[in-house]
């Protein structure tokens, strides 16, 4: 599939990233068929990990944070490290051993 793949700068997308008021990471997806017909291309501007993208990130990645937890973690564990993660405050306030202790089995 990688040797199918043709990778081309668009300069638009270059000179909004080198543009300290947009800082843009823009992307475009175009997918061509070997009959010559294609899907329309697809541009992305500022991908989900963003910083203007926070609101819709933040809650992905707490999912995702979630999710790997209960791959490794009994359920009260994954509620002790999720307790505290998710609160700004007591994070800030736990002496870094007390945290990383929290994720010993």
């Amino acid at each position: 599939m990688r040797a199918k793949m043709e990778c081309v700068e668009d300069p638009h997308f270059t000179k909004d990233y080198h543009d300290p008021e947009k800082r843009s990471i823009a992307n475009a997806l175009t997918v061509e068929f070997n009959d010559g017909s294609k899907f329309e291309e697809i541009v992305v501007e500022y991908p989900i990990g963003h910083k203007r993208r926070r609101e819709d990130g933040i809650p992905l990645l707490v999912e995702k944070f979630k999710v790997n937890l209960a791959r490794r973690f009994p359920a009260k564990q994954q509620e002790a490290i999720l307790a505290v993660s998710l609160d700004q405050a007591t994070l800030e306030a736990m002496p870094v051993n007390e945290y990383v202790d929290l994720y010993v089995i």
